[in-house]
């Protein structure tokens, strides 16, 4: 729906919002488990998913009376139309999508692989599955308040001085050194600050920079080859990583080696994340007459 001088402004700030969401949502399930029961709880789940379609059909409105100035097509809210299959066609053609593609399977890799890590460190350091439980929500409550700290006051200043780029590098850059010091010292206090500053990082600075890749492409590509990258490819990267880990501690027990791997996918990650950042830049350039 954005030009990309507005998405590098506000894509950070609508990120929150999801942070928000991963905030408020175990916070009101707490509180209102007891008055309303579980059945209670499914109910609101199915208003606040309904209110959303609400919002939906809003910013379609508003989009039909605030046309995006670089984008002549599909101003209003008419259907593509096509082929379904338009989508990973679109992928495979152009090297920018397949940049965007080859992203988020190293970003899924890096996940799975400190996933992985996560469960062995932590059923090492915790025996007790309530203290493990407490320990999680504990993170998460941290990952978010970062997150949406991060998402309001940084984001969108980081992505208008510096670029898309730097927003693209940044966490692949403190993932690779994360995951060299987890090979030399695999300490739970260690694990706890990599996995902090990946998750808040996603949150706050790859995911709208991923967004705002997207921004600078016709409306065919923004709704179907950023369908299949979100889903087909994404799932893939996390299944074919999940493999690939699951071979490494079969062919003997070196979480070294496998941390070791997670720098060298982090590195392609953040020079994938550079090349792309640099690629939108060209392409948001109005052409010389």
């Amino acid at each position: 729906l954005f030009s990309t001088a507005q998405g590098k402004r506000l894509f950070g700030l609508l990120a929150a919002g999801a942070s928000l969401g991963g905030l408020s949502g175990p916070l009101l399930g707490t509180l209102l488990v007891a008055p309303l029961g579980h059945a209670g709880l499914l109910v609101l789940a199915a208003v606040f998913l309904l209110s959303s379609i609400g919002a939906t059909l809003f910013l379609q409105r508003w989009r039909a009376r605030q046309p995006v100035a670089m984008q002549t097509e599909h101003q209003d809210a008419r259907p593509l139309g096509g082929n379904p299959f338009t989508g990973a066609t679109a992928v495979l053609r152009s090297p920018y999508l397949l940049g965007i593609a080859l992203f988020v399977v190293l970003l899924a890799s890096v996940s799975t692989f400190l996933y992985f890590e996560q469960a062995r460190i932590v059923s090492e350091t915790f025996t007790d599955r309530t203290r493990q439980t407490q320990v999680f929500g504990l993170i998460d409550m941290v990952v978010q308040a970062l997150a949406i700290l991060t998402q309001v006051f940084l984001t969108g200043r980081l992505a208008r001085r510096l670029g898309v780029g730097v927003l693209l590098v940044a966490v692949p850059l403190v993932m690779a050194a994360g995951f060299l010091w987890l090979a030399l010292a695999p300490v739970f206090a260690l694990f706890v600050v990599v996995m902090v500053v990946r998750r808040a990082g996603e949150y706050a600075l790859v995911r709208p920079g991923r967004e705002m890749l997207f921004t600078v492409l016709p409306a065919e590509d923004k709704y179907k080859a950023k369908n299949f990258i979100d889903t087909v490819v994404y799932r893939g990267g996390d299944a074919l990583s999940g493999w690939v880990k699951r071979g490494l501690d079969v062919m003997g027990e070196h979480p070294q080696l496998a941390m070791l791997i997670g720098a060298l996918l982090a590195v392609g990650w953040a020079a994938t994340g550079g090349w792309l950042g640099r690629r939108q830049a060209r392409m948001d350039r109005p052409p010389h007459h």
